[in-house]
């Protein structure tokens, strides 16, 4: 285990170099100069010249390039433009709304997801299982910024049983940090708990096939034993790994989300960020999402040793 965990390391070296590259070069090439928006339209060209001699934007790009990733290396992402302080400061603290918002969001689709995949694949070809598939389907086709405005619509204008947007601290009070995410985290769960509803079923019937499952109902096994016991722990290594990539997911793809309720999370820090053509705090965090992704990535093969002894022989 300990070799691969260091052949996994070293494999994520050329992964985050190219992710670097492509991060910095789509950056730059984009229309728009931090100078200008900084001073703004009217200043003179001396002043601007001055303050992209003082950003470094002068400089070649390639010489850019190395300078950033060297001091990425080290630790620094350097220091935001606007906000005036280190990147990584400002991504520690709008990482809480996000965690948070990601952490509600998997939690709820996964409370959803696996009992009724477990509930399709059990009654597999019945009117339950047309109608989880078809939900599923729907899930999986509505975007979750269309999702979103019909809460706020419905659950929020209308009923007004939660917040319409805004944000609390979980230091405010659990309910208080809890009902201004409910309704992002639904519009933001829904098509992963409609992914991982789909792979739960089709997994699950791949195991209710197999011989010992058979074996299991011919010596009077309880059939609830066989599906969750047996059956499931079987089934599970592929929805570890779609669980693992819808998290990756959620913390990734957060920005509309958070953009619509008015969540103070990384989404908007990017959003805010690109208008404002902060380059730094651009490149600090969509590298610093690509990290926490591939470490999930990375946890969920750590998971598969203990969960199946065989994926750890084999590796």
């Amino acid at each position: 285990m300990v070799i691969y965990l260091a052949k996994r390391l070293l494999s994520l070296i050329p992964v985050l170099f190219t992710v670097s590259i492509a991060i910095f070069l789509i950056i730059h090439i984009t229309p728009g100069d931090p100078a200008t928006v900084i001073l703004g339209d009217e200043a003179s060209p001396e002043e601007l010249k001055e303050l992209r001699t003082e950003l470094g934007l002068d400089q070649p790009i390639l010489q850019q390039y190395l300078s950033w990733l060297t001091s990425v290396i080290s630790g620094d992402f350097g220091d935001s433009y606007f906000m005036h302080q280190p990147v990584i400061t400002a991504i520690i603290e709008h990482l809480g709304p996000t965690l948070s918002l990601a952490l509600i969001a998997q939690f709820l689709s996964l409370v959803i997801a696996i009992p009724l995949g477990i509930i399709a694949a059990k009654k597999r070809g019945t009117m339950i299982d047309q109608g989880v598939m078809t939900v599923s389907l729907f899930g999986m086709s509505l975007p979750s910024f269309l999702l979103g405005l019909l809460l706020i619509l419905i659950i929020g204008v209308s009923l007004r049983w939660l917040p319409v947007a805004g944000y609390a601290p979980l230091s405010e009070g659990f309910w208080e940090h809890y009902k201004y995410l409910l309704m992002p985290s639904i519009a933001l769960g829904a098509i992963q708990s409609a992914l991982i509803a789909r792979m739960t079923r089709s997994s699950m019937l791949d195991v209710l096939n197999m011989d010992f499952i058979k074996t299991a109902k011919a010596k009077g096994i309880h059939e609830n034993k066989i599906i969750f016991i047996h059956a499931f722990r079987n089934a599970f290594l592929p929805i570890l790994t779609v669980i693992g990539q819808t998290f990756g997911t959620l913390i990734a793809g957060a920005v509309v989300t958070e953009t619509i309720f008015n969540i103070p999370g990384l989404g908007q820090l990017v959003i805010n960020s690109v208008e404002r053509r902060d380059y730094p705090m651009i490149q600090g965090v969509v590298l610093f999402v690509t990290l926490s992704y591939v470490f999930i990535n990375l946890v969920i093969d750590i998971l598969y040793g203990f969960i199946d002894p065989r994926v750890r022989v084999e590796k």
